[in-house]
């Protein structure tokens, strides 16, 4: 499908007027990119309105200074609403969403003659649920009560709630209006364990059915995602859709065009999305709250109903299940080499291959079963309770007990079906299975067909009166999981970042996201005057990072020298022990001086940064991985970067390790295909924290000597922009 002349049209004069209405001139790198996504879309055919060509994607790496978020706003706007397709955005953080929203959105809109229409889109637990607020009011308000008690529907929380009169507050808000029942616009922070009292999932909203549907907060929500050509997401929710199936939160695939802004980080949320865990004590504690709810529903119920049967058989089932996991937890206790570095904390065990001893197997396979049966009888209770809203029929429940007891059994029902997941993942054959290897044919190497068979790994913590045993299970690569949810559905998909190759390719970016064949890849080249802007500079050290303690020493010696003269540094840390340990010992000389990343919020960290800067103060920041991409720091707010070591991945991580020695067995080297790749991605998003505007100047200083003594180091630095070179041999 050729872009009509009169979108072609659109889009020229939508960027003309932007530059004109916001004084500002175009760039060279912005123009390409628009360019490059209109020709994708472009090359788009469809039949009555459905993608006939095989399925793509459009890859734009973008660096600091493009202006990438006006360059595929005015690119898609026009030419998904000339095809009829919602425009969906997701980001991988708050921030970035909040400013596409206010910011970026609306200046379109004011600077140009484009004609369109935007909202946010959140999921239903950022949202206040009435009916749960409602029941918590009830509860504060009587103290020897006959309804269920609301710890059993949320067995997580561990402090005391808020008070009655902070749940007051919460209801007189929002039925007058000022306040519209999302969590992000209450005034004050909202503890996750408060808020879990008063919100509720899929699982246990009763939809249409609940006596607060028309005043209910998320649906209010959802409203405008009917109506609006452009959806702000966030990858979490468009991952959570997809797991649903597509279309339940956000529109189906086949009829939207999505653009992933920060899309390194999808593969990644797409991993952690589709990964499954049981901690084993905390489960037979959720068992006997289970028990002890359904105690409490058989007054409820007319004898020898479905409802009142199926409470004996989840009594049965629910303590089958409390056997064997308890059989579970003996095995892995016993049965496991534990490394413990101390008697309270943790210690974690991988299992090669994601093969488990065969008692171990065994047991997982009879948990698969007996909570699989637990699932089913509870998806039977649960239809029992629903089935009493609907007015029009006879039911063997009544209406009023379905609206008390449905998201108490719904929240029992929705955890079972969690720790189901973990049991089929122990228990499945260790390999991808056909229909998912045939998607990852069409977007892999054809010599190297099977995936690696899934993570599965233990935790074991201990704290001072108790301790537990939590069973992990993750796929290693989401390829194949973003390939047949995503990329094989949607009419379109365009991502970018400013950091999406590794050493120079998109390889690593098309192995972990599973992009397919035909995709589309552009590197748009930076405005930055790089060589006349900042310098990179290796200093001789007197420690490699791999001797901790010396090295430690070294920074205490050498850090002081380097921020001397400075006015703002940011001192980026790969540990946080090492981080902590640090700044212990330069506090005392240098009072008032340091702030880490855990002393405050990160908010309320950069804020007092600034402060000090514009009051004529020196500043130093020591943050880990979160301070080394997304803080934006321009002009004097920050003239030099200091990484102390390079930023390879944790070596205990089981995912990675899985993935590494899945790579070694097919005669690859893992270091070279995968930690050299993933340490120079998360290198350049550190190094791109100093340059953030045209005008901006500084330095970074690397710390760790390897990267001009070892043979990958060269291929880091050759990664970085072309700054300057000053290396102390």
């Amino acid at each position: 499908m050729a872009l009509s002349d009169l979108t072609k049209s659109a889009i020229q004069q939508a960027y003309r007027d932007v530059l004109a209405g916001k004084s500002i001139r175009a760039r060279y790198g912005q123009r390409l990119m628009i360019a490059e996504i209109a020709r994708y879309i472009g090359a788009i055919t469809t039949n009555d309105g459905q993608r006939t060509s095989p399925s793509s994607a459009c890859v734009v790496e973008a660096g600091t200074g493009t202006g990438k978020t006006l360059a595929y706003l005015v690119a898609a706007i026009p030419v998904a609403r000339a095809l009829g397709k919602k425009l969906v955005i997701s980001t991988a953080t708050v921030a970035l969403q909040d400013q596409i929203v206010h910011k970026d959105l609306p200046d379109l809109k004011q600077h140009s003659t484009l004609e369109f229409s935007w909202t946010l889109a959140k999921g239903r637990g950022r949202y206040l649920c009435l009916s749960r607020l409602e029941g918590r009011l009830h509860e504060e308000g009587i103290t020897d009560s006959d309804t269920m008690p609301l710890f059993l529907v949320d067995e997580s929380k561990t402090e005391t709630p808020g008070s009655r009169e902070f749940f007051e507050d919460m209801l007189a808000r929002y039925g007058s209006r000022d306040w519209d029942g999302d969590r992000d616009h209450w005034p004050s922070q909202i503890p996750d364990d408060i808020w879990r009292q008063v919100t509720t999932d899929h699982r246990q909203c009763t939809n249409r059915h609940c006596s607060y549907f028309d005043s209910c907060a998320f649906f209010d929500a959802r409203k405008g995602l009917d109506d609006a050509d452009v959806i702000v997401a966030n990858h979490d929710l468009v991952l959570a859709d997809l797991a649903l199936g597509g279309g339940a939160i956000l529109p189906e695939p086949e009829n939207a065009l999505f653009i992933f802004d920060e899309a390194h980080h999808l593969p990644d949320k797409a991993l952690n999305h589709f990964a499954a865990s049981v901690p084993v004590n905390a489960t037979r504690q959720w068992l006997k709250q289970l028990s002890q709810a359904l105690v409490k529903l058989p007054p409820y119920l007319t004898p020898g109903t479905t409802a009142a049967k199926t409470v004996d058989k989840i009594s049965g089932s629910a303590r089958e299940l409390d056997g064997v996991i308890t059989q579970v937890y003996n095995q892995a206790a016993d049965n496991t080499a534990w490394e413990f570095k101390d008697e309270r904390g943790s210690a974690q065990w991988r299992y090669p291959d994601g093969t488990l001893p065969e008692e171990l197997s065994a047991l997982a396979k009879e948990a698969r079963v007996a909570t699989a049966a637990l699932v089913r009888q509870l998806g039977v209770l649960v239809d029992e309770l629903q089935r009493a809203f609907d007015d029009k029929r006879d039911n063997e429940v009544d209406r009023q007990t379905a609206e008390g007891w449905y998201p108490v059994i719904a929240g029992f029902h929705s955890r079972a079906e969690d720790q189901l997941r973990l049991w089929v993942a122990w228990t499945e054959n260790n390999q991808r299975s056909a229909d998912t290897d045939a998607a990852a044919d069409d977007v892999n190497d054809k010599k190297n067909r099977r995936g690696p068979p899934a993570a599965r790994w233990m935790v074991r913590q201990r704290w001072d009166h108790s301790e537990d045993i939590t069973l992990f299970s993750s796929p290693v690569l989401a390829d194949s999981l973003l390939y047949t949810r995503l990329w094989s559905r949607a009419f379109g998909s365009i991502l970018t970042s400013a950091t999406l190759t590794a050493l120079g390719t998109f390889d690593r970016l098309r192995a972990r996201a599973g992009l397919p064949e035909t995709s589309r890849y552009l590197v748009v080249p930076s405005s930055f005057r790089y060589a006349e802007m900042a310098t990179v500079e290796i200093p001789a050290m007197t420690a490699l990072p791999t001797e901790t303690e010396l090295f430690t020493d070294a920074l205490v010696e050498r850090l002081p020298t380097l921020w001397a003269g400075e006015k703002s540094t940011l001192v980026l840390f790969t540990s946080r022990r090492q981080m902590t340990a640090v700044r212990d010992r330069l506090a005392p000389d240098y009072p008032e001086l340091i702030t880490t990343q855990d002393d405050m919020a990160k908010g309320e960290v950069l804020r007092q940064h600034r402060e000090r800067i514009d009051a004529g103060r020196i500043s130093v920041l020591f943050g880990v991985a979160s301070f080394a991409e997304g803080i934006d720091l321009p002009g004097t707010y920050l003239g030099h970067v200091v990484i102390t070591r390079l930023p390879f991945s944790v070596p205990d991580d089981p995912i990675d390790a899985s993935l590494a020695e899945w790579v070694t067995q097919r005669g690859g080297n893992p270091f070279m295909e995968i930690t050299v790749p993933d340490a120079s991605i998360k290198l350049v998003q550190a190094v791109g924290r100093l340059l953030r505007t045209e005008s901006d100047t500084g330095r970074v200083t690397i710390l760790d000597r390897r990267i001009i003594s070892r043979r990958y180091g060269q291929l880091l630095l050759d990664a970085l922009p072309p700054f300057r070179r000053l290396i102390e041999h």
